[in-house]
């Protein structure tokens, strides 16, 4: 029975970042969560994927204090999100569905412009810092309404980490964008962990939850239905014998299988 499997996470030591506990939101009669539960490592990318309406969003809108629980507890680096929303949204950054990036500025001025907004010290080396950090230096100068797809996403992310916060949200972050700059989104997303940022990502591609997470939890009608490391997930599975040879299932192959046993 692959339903409601939780995998134990390798490392207990240290506190997570982000620890969700029964956490429950209704909108009238409709349930969109039911009681979630997961665990985010610091400096790991977590992936929460999905279908659409599978209430990815809104997990990440409470998270963020842009939406009240109904029921349950979130914690986000050791603050209370229902009564402690200030100390959670100075440790935290979003990233949502679409760039929110000012065409008409160059990619340069936009992460002035932020930096400035934050009351940061020395905005022109914050910009051209994250410009390289996100190889959009020899862009820096141009009107961001001459960027590519990827590009805007890249610089979309960049301004969120203004003011270094140690989780980031990222809520379809290459949602709409072609295969090579998903590509682009990816790498810039490993580099955020890489440097000690912890990411929460909600996606519904399957290969981008491959691509980049640490662990991955399906979410279900309302529910976590799934939650462990990639190879946890595909051992879920028996290998398929095809021709006397083995195949390893894939994350798509374990989705549409605890997908399918959970439907109502």
């Amino acid at each position: 029975m692959l339903a409601a499997m939780n995998l134990p996470p390798g490392n207990k030591a240290a506190a997570p970042a982000i620890r969700v506990r029964g956490l429950t939101k209704s909108y009238g009669r409709l349930s969109v969560l039911s009681g979630v539960d997961f665990d985010v490592a610091r400096g790991s990318i977590f992936a929460l994927l999905g279908s659409n309406g599978a209430g990815k969003t809104t997990v990440v809108r409470i998270l963020s204090t842009l939406l009240k629980a109904d029921a349950g507890t979130a914690r986000v680096v050791g603050f209370e999100v229902a009564t402690q929303a200030a100390e959670v949204r100075e440790s935290i950054s979003l990233t949502g569905q679409f760039a929110a990036v000012d065409e008409i500025l160059t990619g340069r001025e936009n992460l002035v412009l932020v930096a400035r907004l934050r009351h940061r010290e020395r905005p022109g080396t914050i910009a051209d810092d994250l410009l390289s950090r996100f190889s959009l230096t020899d862009a820096g100068d141009r009107r961001v309404a001459t960027y590519s797809g990827g590009m805007r996403r890249r610089l979309d992310i960049a301004m969120s980490l203004i003011g270094d916060p140690p989780v980031i949200f990222l809520d379809e972050p290459t949602s709409g964008l072609d295969p090579e700059a998903r590509a682009e989104v990816w790498r810039a997303v490993k580099g955020l962990a890489e440097g000690g940022t912890t990411v929460l990502l909600t996606t519904q591609y399957l290969a981008e939850a491959e691509q980049l997470a640490d662990r991955i939890a399906i979410l279900h009608q309302g529910r976590i239905i799934v939650d462990g490391t990639l190879a946890e997930l595909k051992r879920l599975l028996p290998p398929a014998e095809i021709e006397y040879v083995e195949k390893q299932p894939s994350l798509e192959d374990v989705f549409l299988a605890v997908v399918g046993q959970n439907r109502k």
